[in-house]
């Protein structure tokens, strides 16, 4: 038996992305569920809307300040027992059991994401020129229209390279979910590694497929950015030549 066998990586990454639709699921959902709580929390912020600013900037703290490990651990174990106050206190009977390991996993990306994301989303609304607001309000147009028309296209361009640079990062921070029993790259990784042994051979084909994938993100993110750029430049030599 080799100590080191090459050709059992090309043999185990088949088997690894298996799992990769199941660790797509956590990063879409945990995305998607960070950039909408995000937005509201940089809102309140930027708002500065009294008691709701307050327990946001604690919360972005908590969340930044604390391992995302941490955090999953508290959603996978404190939820559950939330549930039973309730149950105990409403007379309900919610299941606990029937809530897949995957959900909390959700819960817990999400919250993670929506912190990161309210600061960038913050600096970026926040880099939006006056000027064009003003310009906006005197037209006669609503506070959403100036945020739909003027505030979040412009928002969009400054944030999105940090968009994906959280993205990429949130796809390696997946790789914790086995830590619950979520069957992804990395548990699949275990599982594999369990039945032949051969774990170095296992993570290095884990490794190529989260780089893969990394890339691949990182290589659209860019081609957006590089789109959105050219129409916004589109939109502005437009307007000169109007004007």
């Amino acid at each position: 038996m080799k100590i080191f066998d090459v050709s059992y990586i090309w043999k185990f990454i088949p088997k690894l992305l298996e799992a990769l639709p199941v660790t797509l699921e956590m990063t879409i959902v945990a995305a998607i569920g960070g950039l909408v709580l995000g937005f509201l929390i940089a809102l309140v912020k930027i708002k500065k809307i009294k008691v709701l600013n307050q327990i946001c900037s604690v919360y972005v703290s908590f969340m930044r300040g604390t391992p995302l490990l941490v955090q999953l651990f508290l959603s996978y174990y404190g939820l559950p027992i939330v549930l039973q106050a309730i149950n105990a206190e409403l007379g309900t009977s919610m299941d606990i059991n029937t809530i897949p390991a995957i959900v909390f996993v959700f819960i817990a990306f999400s919250l993670n994401e929506a912190a990161y994301n309210s600061e960038t989303i913050r600096a970026a609304i926040q880099s939006v020129d006056k000027n064009e607001i003003e310009a906006g309000k005197a037209m006669g147009m609503t506070n959403f229209q100036i945020m739909r028309r003027i505030t979040l296209p412009q928002a969009l361009v400054v944030a999105l390279p940090n968009f994906g640079n959280s993205l990429i990062s949130l796809l390696k921070n997946t790789s914790l979910a086995f830590t619950v029993s979520v069957v992804d790259i990395m548990g699949k990784a275990k599982v594999v590694s369990g039945r032949n042994l051969r774990l170095f051979e296992v993570y290095i084909a884990a490794a190529i497929v989260y780089w893969i994938v990394c890339i691949i993100i990182e290589v659209a993110s860019k081609l957006i950015e590089k789109r959105i750029d050219v129409k916004r430049k589109g939109i502005k030599e437009g307007g000169k030549k109007n004007a």
